[in-house]
């Protein structure tokens, strides 16, 4: 099977039903242009230019952020020590120091009045300019690609006096409100960069996965407080939000249906639905210009190289271009390649009138979808004693990641068990 002829196997592929419980509240899900571009390393002329390319591409961001404030989440999964054979963060699982600076630097262009980097650093409180420091950003360099740049470390309340609400409105899944740093209300455009990986709980995580780390450990970690929030978290999330073992803080709207299901593959992608239900975000990216298969995490995942920048107005719109770049199926079902033990994030938060997986839908701008496919299957890490049988990873020729022996073509992964030249 040929690219075009997966492509047009993948753009036939109906939405479920919504589920029962959201059916009366989602809404006809939005539609909204894309863009992709070639970027072959993270050289900052190289990157600066193609981000700009996508923002003309998508018509300006003048209007979207011209004298306002600009919140920028950023994906930094794990700590700064976690590396594969000592390579930088950036090259592997974080969203990389040159798109940070080349979208501040872009945003500032476009008129922003202030603009602040955020995230969670794992299992810190510690400044966030030294989190990033850690994990070889050069900080100073990013503060003066804009006006005024700020940064604060969202793990717990930060420099707020209180913490934000965010109301997941009708339909919530799992929890109808969340708890926030202020920092994810006191802006007017909230844009989220993810890296382009899989996920071992939520089957791949890009701009809409990325808010998981919006939620303060102080309130949702394993460690948090059990009336009140414990504003020095040493542990991660996923007692509260992947296994659903303890609830929040009683500072926070408890989850909806506490203790009924244990399953992460059923919770995580519901959890994440809600949070972009929450706090919307305007500008969705992505970076795939270098990251990982097999995991968020790069101790067990393989390198990939896919060369590609990714950009639109709505996050499920450009997720489910993501995941189509990655060689998936964005209506894919539970079982599938891209979803081997969890539900589909991107149809979940289609159901709820979020945004659209449809590709014979999406205006897609710039690289063509068929140009930037990098078959990520072909490079997760695969078991040495257990060869890959029909519909597993690997799987038969005419599935996501070709047949063994193929020739590799423009944007598809080196060899298995290879690096990608750069």
């Amino acid at each position: 099977m040929t690219r075009r002829e997966w492509l047009a196997l993948v753009a036939a592929t109906p939405l479920l039903k919504a589920a029962p419980q959201v059916q009366g509240s989602a809404k006809p899900a939005p539609v909204s242009p894309v863009t992709i571009a070639r970027a072959t390393s993270y050289d900052n002329k190289v990157v600066t230019d193609a981000v700009a390319a996508m923002f003309k591409q998508l018509g300006g961001i003048e209007k979207l952020v011209a004298n306002k404030t600009v919140g920028i989440k950023l994906n930094l999964t794990g700590a700064p020590t976690s590396r594969k054979d000592n390579i930088s963060p950036g090259i592997t699982h974080w969203t990389h120091p040159a798109v940070v600076g080349a979208v501040t630097y872009l945003v500032g262009k476009a008129g922003a009045k202030r603009i602040r980097i955020l995230e969670s650093g794992a299992n810190t409180n510690e400044p966030l300019v030294d989190f990033l420091t850690k994990g070889d950003f050069d900080v100073k360099a990013i503060q003066n690609a804009a006006k005024l740049v700020e940064f604060e470390n969202t793990v717990n309340l930060g420099l707020g006096k209180k913490y934000s609400r965010m109301p997941v409105g009708a339909g919530a899944y799992m929890f109808p409100a969340w708890d926030m740093n202020h920092s994810y209300e006191d802006l007017d455009v909230f844009i989220s960069i993810g890296k382009l990986k899989h996920h071992g709980t939520a089957g791949i995580t890009l701009s809409m996965k990325n808010l998981f780390g919006c939620l303060p450990a102080s309130i949702y970690g394993g460690d948090a407080g059990v009336d009140e929030p414990n504003e020095n978290p040493k542990t991660n999330r996923a007692q509260v939000g992947h296994n659903g073992n303890r609830a929040p803080a009683k500072s926070s709207p408890g989850e909806l249906n506490f203790g009924a299901n244990h399953d992460g593959g059923y919770r995580m992608p519901r959890i994440i639905t809600d949070l972009v239900a929450a706090r919307p975000i305007h500008l969705a990216m992505i970076d795939g210009i270098e990251s990982i298969a097999g995991g968020e995490l790069p101790n067990r995942a393989n390198l990939t190289k896919p060369n590609v920048l990714i950009a639109g107005f709505n996050p499920v719109c450009t997720d489910a271009v993501g995941v189509a770049v990655m060689g998936y199926n964005p209506r894919g079902e539970r079982g599938d390649t891209a979803f081997p033990r969890c539900d589909n994030t991107f149809t979940l938060a289609e159901q709820r009138g979020l945004g659209s997986t449809d590709l014979k839908q999406i205006d897609l701008r710039g690289l063509p979808l068929d140009k930037a496919i990098y078959y990520y299957e072909a490079m997760r890490p695969k078991a040495p004693a257990s060869p890959a049988q029909p519909g597993q990873p690997g799987g038969q020729p005419g599935q996501p990641g070709g047949q063994p022996g193929q020739q590799r073509q423009p944007g598809q992964p080196a060899p298995q068990g290879q690096r990608p030249p750069a």
